[in-house]
């Protein structure tokens, strides 16, 4: 069998793959990167960035909806799902095209193949060995389905849901979390009849239930349909519809049911437990600084436990290469990684929910600043709030520890908030800082000033 030696072997193309293997080769190492489908991995290819597209799209078609509001007579004649495709084929096209160029640039050798992990310092492509001074596992994830849920025919994922030709009249979406209300978003700007069901309490559980509250009331207004804390019990489907069961003994019927329940760890078959990769629940276990169990054996991105995220995966891959490189960077802080769902209105965070703070700091102080009191918020029409919550009781000093928004646009604020969060800042160091006016960045410097004791256009 062939044999080729690298400094680094990544096994995995995606976020977290492709970002190490910038990097170890922008410090000096040979990269070897596999990659099993295309360079990119889900989020280029498959989730974020397609989905960002089509959900542009729907905000096109709620301003062309709604031009009237502010006196733009315009109409919504229809969705051109051809026309949407070939835009978000577009943009998909052009930024794998600038990927392959930088890692064709940083002399990656980038090998396409079903990559499988023989050894702690080998991963093996068909008929070709490669062996590596450290090997990185950044395998990704891929969309989850329920126990005896088979996907196919009127049964899809975000996989299926991204090719769709068509605009349907009835959908239900089954799951809650990001993917589903960011898909429950898109199809209703469309014009589709959409149903959410969430076997946990609430919409987008893992955030602060503040965030859940205002998304809930916003799809009300919106006409999107959820139920929660209802349990899934089954799905039966013919050529024209598919009929949904539910715990409570209701059936909804739609002309689709999106699966959207979550992604799981794609380990399977890539050789890992065979080689003594320490797992769980098919995760990949690492330290903070990334090391398996395995000597020389690293993992990144998805099939490491925490937030699966795009830009979480890009982080610890930058993080890793300059660790192979004895850089000893400072280990990552998941509580501070940003946090968006980009559906209508879009929710973002970064650091700790109220609750989380509480079983942290014991006693905490929180703020809610409506947008109501933000021009550009009104402008835009848009309803929502920022919470803060600041570590230590009132009256007492206190970094803010949890920022959480809901609102159009809100994801363009969570720059500024991931530094609030990550340098332990206190309401009075943002409260000093000039925020432009009118934007809606204004309404985060007014949540700081009302929460250091000085509020402009809000009630005190």
């Amino acid at each position: 069998m062939p044999e080729h030696k690298a400094d680094l072997v990544i096994l995995g193309g995606g976020s977290g793959g492709y970002a190490c293997a910038l990097r170890a080769a922008e410090l000096g190492m040979s990269v070897v990167l596999v990659e099993r489908d295309k360079l990119g991995g889900t989020c280029l290819h498959y989730g974020c960035i397609p989905t960002k597209a089509l959900l542009h799209a729907a905000e096109v078609a709620d301003s062309a909806r709604e031009g009237e509001k502010v006196g733009v007579r315009s109409t919504l004649s229809g969705i051109d799902m051809a026309g949407v495709n070939s835009y978000k084929d577009g943009v998909v096209a052009r930024l794998y095209k600038g990927l392959q160029g930088l890692v064709k640039s940083r002399k990656i050798e980038l090998v396409a193949g079903d990559g499988r992990f023989v050894a702690p310092n080998a991963v093996e492509v068909g008929a070709d060995r490669y062996v590596g001074g450290s090997v990185v596992l950044a395998t990704g994830s891929y969309a989850r389905t329920l126990p005896g849920l088979e996907i196919g025919g009127r049964v899809i994922t975000s996989y299926e849901a991204l090719r769709m030709d068509e605009v349907p009249e009835k959908v239900v979406v089954l799951g809650g979390g990001v993917i589903g209300v960011e898909f429950a978003s898109v199809y209703r700007s469309f014009g589709a009849e959409v149903t959410v069901v969430e076997a946990l309490p609430r919409l987008v559980p893992a955030e602060d239930e503040f965030c859940s509250k205002l998304l809930e009331r916003a799809f009300r207004r919106r006409k999107i349909a959820f139920k929660t804390g209802v349990k899934f019990t089954g799905a039966k489907q013919d050529d024209h519809s598919v009929t949904v069961s539910l715990e409570s003994g209701e059936e909804l019927e739609a002309d689709y049911l999106l699966v959207a329940v979550g992604r799981g760890p794609n380990t399977a078959n890539a050789g890992f437990d065979e080689a003594g990769v320490a797992m769980e629940r098919g995760f990949v276990l690492t330290d903070e600084r990334l090391r398996t169990n395995l000597p020389g054996v690293y993992a990144v991105g998805d099939i490491v436990p925490g937030l699966q995220l795009a830009h979480r995966g890009f982080a610890q891959g930058i993080f890793l290469a300059e660790e192979l490189a004895g850089l000893n960077p400072p280990v990552l802080d998941e509580a501070g990684i940003p946090r968006v769902t980009y559906c209508e209105p879009e929710v973002a965070s970064v650091g700790l929910t109220e609750e989380q703070a509480k079983e942290r700091y014991g006693e905490v102080q929180t703020l809610v600043y409506d947008l109501g009191g933000n021009g550009k918020s009104q402008i835009l029409q848009t309803q929502g709030a920022i919470k803060l919550v600041k570590a230590g009781a009132e009256g007492t000093p206190g970094p803010v520890v949890g920022i959480h928004m809901v609102g159009a646009r809100v994801g363009e604020l969570i720059g500024e908030a991931q530094l609030v969060y990550n340098w332990d800042a206190q309401a009075e160091d943002v409260a000093a800082l000039v925020h432009a006016h009118p934007t809606q960045n204004e309404a985060f410097g007014e949540a700081h000033l009302a929460l250091a004791g000085k509020p402009l256009h809000s009630h005190s």
